[in-house]
């Protein structure tokens, strides 16, 4: 077995315990582990570009946030990515069916098997998981970090409940390819993987690696609808009632009445006016 080196990037709420096993393991499978703790998401993605060409893997171990503000260095390293679930929602280790665990992840990596995964890009900020406008930016801004740890994913519950009970509709325009859509809408939200806002399925048939853009808008008339539809967001069936518009492309651009947040991956990153596009195939990354 020829030995490897990997780049471990951490940053995250969890207490570091899982580190040593973790790194008992892949020594186990033949790979030295590097362990770089920081503070930051750009921390982890000043390590990924000052170190990572010298390893031949990068493990970035945090949240969604922590991964999609890896994203640009991983491209540039060129290297194939891990991932150690250590967040709250954990969306794209949902999206790639890796096991939430640390040790049970680092055994993916040790396996050795890989594919090739899109990114979205939106005002050129990459994103893994999801853009959203409306109610998931909203949920992103009344989030507190404190509750996050405390809680976990309650507290996105805690959040959506003081966010419906102020939500409005806004008016967007949307195009994609040679159509305009015009929507008073709650929630729209540009899928680049399957999950958001903690295992909420964009679509049904929504993948990361089909080189595809998949957007929602919640359009129904009153809130009490949108609570009628919670328990098909799990399976992505929501999309199919009327209230809930749809649409499919490789580009998008969305344009609101007024400046609005946009929440990449649980992060406020951006706003609108949006440009949307996707990097297919853009990282390379470790899954069952």
């Amino acid at each position: 077995m020829t030995p490897r080196t990997a780049l471990l990037v951490r940053h995250g709420g969890k207490p570091s315990g899982w580190v040593k096993p973790v790194t008992q393991r892949l020594a186990q499978a033949g790979i030295a582990v590097r362990d770089f703790p920081t503070r930051s998401p750009e921390a982890c993605r000043a390590a990924i570009a000052g170190e990572g060409a010298t390893c031949d893997l990068v493990i970035v171990a945090g949240g969604d946030g922590t991964l999609s503000g890896a994203a640009p260095a991983l491209i540039e390293a060129g290297k194939p990515m891990g991932v150690l679930p250590l967040g709250t929602a954990n969306d794209l280790a949902r999206t790639l069916a890796l096991p939430l665990d640390p040790l049970r992840a680092a055994d993916v990596i040790a396996a050795g098997r890989t594919r090739r995964i899109d990114l979205g890009l939106a005002n050129s900020h990459p994103f893994f998981n999801v853009a959203s406008i409306g109610l998931a930016a909203d949920m992103a801004d009344a989030l507190q970090a404190r509750e996050k740890r405390a809680l976990g994913r309650f507290a996105y519950a805690m959040a959506a409940a003081r966010v419906l009970l102020r939500a409005r509709q806004f008016h967007a325009h949307v195009e994609v390819g040679d159509c305009t859509l015009h929507t008073h809408s709650y929630q729209i939200a540009v899928g680049n993987g399957r999950y958001h806002g903690g295992g909420v399925a964009v679509r049904e048939d929504a993948e990361i690696d089909d080189g595809k853009l998949m957007l929602y808008s919640l359009e129904p008339g009153s809130l009490w609808k949108v609570a009628l539809l919670a328990p098909l967001f799990r399976r992505g069936q929501h999309v199919r009632w009327d209230e809930v518009r749809t649409a499919t492309g490789v580009a998008m651009t969305i344009r609101t009445d007024r400046p609005m947040p946009v929440n990449l991956d649980g992060d406020l990153a951006t706003s609108t006016p949006l440009e949307l596009g996707v990097l297919p195939e853009a990282i390379e990354v470790f899954a069952p």
